[in-house]
């Protein structure tokens, strides 16, 4: 089969790969209709490289048809339309009956110290191959694989493997009071969602925070108050003067490692990418540093008393932050990865007709398999208005 294959730094390409099989009586083969390509995709594009192996195949936001089931998955069958959430979970450990999906005990790296196994995301999550491909083998496939009905396109329900739980998640942990006000940092497709659900979910205000024309533009078309960076000298007190001088009850980081106007952070991520692999490994293991522009402008323009909600994904161990400001403001702090089963019940619904959600215009490129290198370049550099890439094998 082909699949978008890893190489190194700014180098996926497509290619054969062997078919996946059923090696577990818990695994399912999917034949992938719809992939999309991630933010955090794009870590692994240039920043996380040290824990890649070239020929990893990539991605964790596919669906598509089951075409195999092992003697353990009851659930689903052979013609079923699923989707496929971005973690492995076994759905009975003590951690995913909490509903800590991303924590599963049964498929946790150890090795690594880290939670549930993921597909097509460096050796840290598991090394499992992904979805940005022909077929995938889906593991816990007696748990994971979420039914959709049959009809409506791909673009209606593939957001629900990441991008809808996620940002579900940020808001749920942002603790938005009613009639309260949020800020959203980064409107890429995670902001965007941020932005639409916490307006769904009674926000009177909501704050967007980006410097791509296009994402602000779409950010509006949905009753959005739009800050841009490219213009605004001082973003905290921008959010403060739209809060009557409190700042954002909520503020949910959407933006993460690659947040813009970090010098250092940035520095730091690409000097690591020069070093041999080994090195890089372990310096980014213990002493790694994140570009952390977002979260610290988060912290300042959050209210007294506020919450703020991380999505973005955070790879740094030595991290500076400025705990005095962060304890005098009394802060609470949420983040993690989603729990993606956790939320589809509640978010379904909400994929009907009437589409309160907007996901049939979040997909700005939808591209063949074979031009997912072109789909990469695009995304990353925000090419064409590049919001978000959907790949059809």
């Amino acid at each position: 089969m082909k699949a978008v294959v890893w190489h190194g730094t700014h180098d996926v390409r497509v290619e054969a790969v062997p078919d996946p099989r059923i090696e577990e009586p818990t695994d399912a083969v999917i034949r992938v209709t719809t992939s999309g390509i991630c933010g955090s995709d794009l870590h692994l594009y240039e920043v996380l490289t040290p824990f890649m192996t070239e020929g990893d195949v990539l991605g964790h936001e596919p669906m598509g048809v089951v075409e195999e089931v092992g003697a353990e998955v009851t659930t689903i069958r052979p013609g079923d339309r699923v989707v496929i959430p971005f973690n492995i979970s076994c759905g009975h450990c003590p951690t995913c009956d909490r509903q800590l999906y991303s924590q599963c005990e049964t498929t946790q790296v150890r090795e690594f110290d880290k939670g549930a196994a993921l597909f097509g995301y460096t050796k840290l999550y598991g090394q499992v191959p992904g979805g940005q491909a022909e077929y995938l083998r889906v593991p816990q496939a007696h748990f994971g694989p979420i039914k959709v009905p049959e009809g409506p396109g791909d673009e209606r329900f593939v957001y629900l493997s990441d991008v809808l739980p996620t940002a579900w998640q940020a808001v749920d942990y942002a603790d938005v009071p009613p009639e309260g006000t949020v800020a959203v940092f980064g409107l890429g497709p995670i902001g965007q969602m941020c932005c639409r659900i916490a307006a769904h979910r009674g926000a009177r205000a909501v704050i967007g925070i980006d410097l791509v024309a296009e994402r602000l533009q779409l950010a509006q078309k949905y009753g959005v108050e739009v800050i841009d960076l490219r213009t605004t000298d001082d973003v905290a007190a921008a959010v403060r003067d739209r809060t009557d001088g409190r700042g954002a009850d909520s503020v949910i980081d959407a933006v993460g490692m690659e947040a813009h106007g970090d010098p250092i952070g940035k520095v730091a991520h690409r000097l690591t990418g020069l070093l041999p692999a080994p090195v890089a490994e372990k310096i980014t293991e213990k002493a790694g540093i994140d570009r952390l522009a977002a979260l610290h402008t988060a912290i300042d323009a959050v209210a007294r008393g506020g919450t703020i909600s991380i999505s973005g994904v955070y790879g740094g161990i030595v991290d500076p932050m400025p705990m005095m400001q962060m304890f005098d403001k009394q802060i609470s702090l949420r983040m993690g990865q989603a729990n993606v089963r956790r939320w589809v019940d509640v978010i379904l619904p909400l994929l009907g007709d009437d589409d309160p959600l907007g996901v049939e215009d979040l997909a700005t490129h939808r591209l063949p398999l074979d031009r997912a290198p072109e789909g990469y370049e695009a995304f990353q550099h925000k090419r064409d208005g590049a919001v978000k890439v959907l790949l059809t094998p």
